[in-house]
């Protein structure tokens, strides 16, 4: 019976969190909900991602940002917080860095406020509740 040794390659490939040169992709995960950031952050390091800081309000994840700009790759961002929405954080983060890259998530029904945040320069949206492949897929293209 042949095993795994046989074949090592067989079903492997490359984290998506990684750089061609290896290193990990940095990720602001902001989100008043810890279960979602506990989630998120399970699901981007398991692929090789590197969780930079996480952030409970738009406020602060705006602030974190600017700290540890330009050493973030992407930010996923809650549309309904505390204190600042991620609308308004998203926003202030574009003004800063127009290069910045933003994915929104969203519970259902939150179309208009996923529509206002594409057209503020978020490069996509992830709905509740979360779904690995897609979690993944959307973040490994906002990255391209």
């Amino acid at each position: 019976m042949k095993t795994k040794v046989d074949f090592p390659t067989i079903n492997q490939k490359d984290p998506d969190g990684r750089r061609p040169d290896g290193s990990s992709y940095r990720v602001l995960v902001v989100d008043d909900s810890m279960f979602v950031t506990k989630q998120i952050g399970q699901i981007l390091t398991s692929e090789g991602f590197e969780v930079v800081a996480t952030a409970g309000d738009g406020e602060q994840g705006v602030e974190k940002y600017k700290e540890l700009f330009p050493n973030v790759d992407l930010v996923t961002m809650d549309i309904t917080m505390p204190k600042m929405d991620g609308v308004t954080a998203l926003e202030k983060i574009m003004e800063f860095d127009k290069n910045a890259k933003v994915v929104m998530i969203s519970a259902l029904g939150k179309q208009d406020l996923v529509k206002q945040s594409l057209l503020l320069g978020a490069k996509n949206y992830i709905v509740k509740p979360l779904d690995r492949t897609k979690v993944l897929e959307r973040v490994v293209s906002s990255l391209q």
